[in-house]
């Protein structure tokens, strides 16, 4: 299916009215800096492209007053005219498309929408890391087009990759989920889609946030803003830290964005061990650190961190805060310099770091135009294209959670008319989710069912607070009627959002209610359908034979009725899996979402956190998904027995493997790997790409998780054939586990791998003396 019941103007149609507006406006913007027309500031040596970018920053930080200084290290940089610098606004958005959220960006004229992807939740269900990257690589190419055309910047402050720890969380939804690895995974290569692989050159910077440990905006009282979290080394280490790590490391990342919460009693901005020590110090970042929007006014005037402003400023830029989003540090860090809290070379510091990632983004190159990326421009946005990246992404982010029999897939046949029922059956902007701009346009659920067939629209509920029953019998009739019933129900922004955490984990108001009444009157199959990003109790529709089956399509995009169309009639197999854990509403019944604890404990009565700790009922568990076809997993190749080399002196007589496990910094860990060979089998009778999961299971102790995810791969595999996978499993990062000091460490011994149903065990050993 395409997307062709779309609300705005075709593709065609709308390069060309971009063009026309081209030609009656113009297309040229003056460069950023270093205008070769300017004669004065074109031959300044911070210009000249052919000098190494250091001397090439140096030179231009020291050409600078302190006045000057301190009014860019604010997200509204301020222009400095002598010098030929425009003013920049660094805050833009693209968590899943150009957002207009941030003033960077401003939809309009040439530019009227960017493609609108699916969620984050619902791509991450994908398991797809080259989707993820391909995403990324059309969301920069729009960027650049919109900075190229006046409407945009090139400092985009996405993806969001804290964890989804709790799943009352308004902000889960911009996620890639509860699982470190799966988050992480996601941020390097949505990243490197965004960044390019032009060696230092930048194509657009992303940012990884909001580190770290922040996963909580406003529930029962406590707010972000005042929210301590207390956090265990080891929950640092093994669960909230990680995405940022592999952010940093593996996807180069060009900025880092501290978070608004304290975390033990520190504001995360002011925070110099987890800023300067870490976040550059251990991990390296080759970029600059962001704050949240206005996180040191808060820690000076909400926190009450610090006595004075001055000191605020000093102590977030002496922690390793390059850029304040915000005007606090324009406003107080001259005066902290005066005072002698802050040295003036700190200063320089932070703004070799901001400039350094301007300049790999060529804004001191000159020209925009004859740059790299320089000829996109309004026939590269909302190209068709893109928009069928949008539909096959939230295709493949569709999850089969129930199918009773043969509801699914619909036949066009059996099923010629179907009545199409919910709150969300006609949803457009609701798909979409937060943090998103303009979309090119939309197919509804309703528009993509009537593509195939004939349909009775009734809402039920007049939206999804759903407080009343007047709409029921209209869709009850309805349902009477038609040959099939699709019930759209679930959440929207007015439920779970930005500042707006979910009291539970029900669907709102009276919809089980709807359901169950529609489903009971329904004379053919009855399908459910929830668009939300958090999880949701629907343990009454599991449980109902009446509903023959259930699909999560998340926030789905633009496209998001058609793709879940394609599924609901089979032109897509689903192959998508739970991002993140379906508590039942007994879950959270008593759990407060401010205890950050991941691990359970008897002695509290905690139910411990995600599946990788929590061991309690679920409605559905994370990594669940359907098809409409069966896989069968073989494991054809793997070691029984894998040595771990240990570094230079040590072996195995001393306190690297004290308590059967070798410390991962005294390992040799470069090129240690399991390797896998497994056969994936279609035994059915459709085609489909199956999503693999690979888990472990450490020995058992203390520090370790139940099991946890280590690899994942999609593999296409036809009707009654095979695929042969290739899986490669790198030892101390993904076997390891974290012991309650917060080192990590790789247990010696017996590690259970898990496929589907299939077991491998293999012993991972020291190498004794003499290897």
């Amino acid at each position: 299916m395409g997307i062709g019941s779309l609300t705005l103007p075709s593709p065609p149609q709308f390069v060309i009215l971009s063009l026309l507006f081209l030609c009656a406006f113009g297309e040229a913007v003056d460069p950023f800096a270093c205008d070769p027309k300017d004669a004065v500031t074109a031959g300044f040596p911070f210009c000249k492209v052919s000098m190494p970018m250091s001397d090439r920053v140096n030179d231009l930080v020291g050409r600078l007053t302190l006045q000057e200084k301190v009014r860019l290290l604010i997200n509204g940089a301020a222009p400095i005219p002598r010098l030929g610098i425009e003013g920049y606004e660094w805050w833009s958005e693209a968590l899943h498309g150009v957002s207009d959220v941030g003033p960077g960006t401003k939809f309009g004229g040439a530019f009227p929408g960017a493609t609108s992807f699916p969620q984050v939740i619902s791509t991450a269900a994908s398991f797809n890391a080259t989707l993820w990257e391909a995403i990324g690589r059309v969301v920069s190419d729009e960027a650049r087009a919109m900075y190229n055309g006046g409407s945009a910047g090139l400092t985009y402050w996405s993806p969001n990759v804290n964890i989804f720890r709790d799943p009352r969380w308004g902000r889960g939804q911009e996620t890639p989920g509860e699982d470190p690895v799966l988050a992480g995974t996601y941020a390097a290569y949505y990243v490197k889609g965004l960044q390019g692989n032009d060696g230092d050159r930048l194509k657009v910077a992303a940012c990884c946030k909001h580190f770290t440990a922040y996963d909580l905006d406003n529930w029962n009282g406590v707010d972000r803003f005042h929210f301590n979290a207390q956090v265990s080394k080891q929950d640092i280490e093994d669960t909230f830290d990680v995405p940022f790590k592999m952010c940093v490391q593996d996807g180069n990342v060009a900025s880092v964005m501290c978070s608004y919460n304290e975390v033990n009693g520190v504001p995360t901005c002011a925070d110099p061990n987890l800023l300067r020590n870490t976040v550059r110090g251990q991990w390296k970042l080759d970029g600059y650190i962001v704050s949240d929007c206005d996180s040191v006014g808060v820690f000076y005037n909400t926190q009450h961190y610090t006595t004075t402003p001055e000191q605020a400023a000093a102590d977030a830029i002496k922690a390793g805060l390059d850029l304040d989003c915000g005007p606090f540090l324009a406003q107080h860090s001259e005066d902290a310099v005066k005072q002698g809290l802050l040295n003036e070379v700190d200063i320089n510091n932070a703004l070799v770091n901001t400039l350094r990632v301007q300049m790999r983004l060529g804004m001191f190159d000159g020209e925009p135009s004859v740059q790299p990326f320089g000829k996109l421009g309004p026939k590269d946005v909302c190209t068709p294209s893109n928009q069928e990246l949008a539909l096959e992404a939230a295709r493949q982010g569709i999850v089969l959670l129930k199918n009773s029999g043969v509801s699914l897939p619909l036949s066009h046949r059996r099923h010629r008319t179907v009545a199409v029922i919910g709150p969300n059956s006609d949803a457009t902007v609701s798909m979409i989710g937060n943090y998103a701009g303009v979309a090119c346009g939309y197919t509804s659920p309703l528009q993509g069912i009537g593509s195939y067939v004939k349909t009775i629209h009734q809402l039920g509920c007049a939206n999804v607070a759903c407080r009343d029953d007047k709409l029921f019998s209209a869709a009850i009739d309805a349902a009477r009627q038609a040959d099939a019933t699709v019930l759209v129900m679930g959440l929207d922004q007015s439920i779970e959002a930005e500042f707006r955490d979910r009291t539970g984990l029900l669907l709102p108001g009276r919809q089980q209610e709807l359901v169950s009444k529609v489903a009971k009157a329904s004379k053919g199959p009855t399908v459910l359908v929830l668009m939300s990003g958090g999880p949701i109790d629907v343990s009454f529709a599991k449980n109902d034979p009446r509903i023959g089956a259930i699909l999560w399509a998340g926030y789905p995009g633009q496209a998001g009725g058609a793709a879940i169309a394609d599924v609901l009639y089979g032109t897509t197999n689903p192959g998508g899996k739970l991002p993140m854990t379906w508590y039942p509403q007994d879950y959270v019944s008593n759990l407060a979402m401010t205890d950050m604890a991941m691990r359970s404990s008897r002695r509290r009565n905690y139910p411990g956190r995600t599946y990788r700790f929590y061991k309690g009922p679920v409605v559905y568990p994370f990594g669940h998904g359907l098809s409409y076809t069966n896989f069968v997993h073989t494991i054809v190749n793997a070691p029984h027995v894998v040595t771990v080399p240990l570094d230079g002196h040590r072996r195995s007589g001393n306190a690297t493997v004290l308590g059967k496990a070798i410390k991962v910094n005294h390992a040799r860990c470069n090129k240690l790997s399991l390797g896998l060979q497994v056969n994936v089998k279609n035994t059915g009778s459709k085609d489909g790409t199956h999503t693999m999961l690979v888990f472990s299971t450490p020995p058992a102790g203390h520090w370790a998780p139940s099991k946890q995810l280590v690899a994942f791969a999609k593999v296409y595999v036809p009707a009654r054939s095979e695929q042969q996978v290739g899986i490669s499993i790198h030892v101390c990062k993904f076997l390891s586990v974290v012991d309650r000091s917060g080192v990590r460490r790789i247990p010696t011994g017996l590690h259970r791998i898990h496929i589907g149903d299939v077991k491998h065990s293999v012993s991972l050993e020291a190498a004794t003396l003499g290897v």
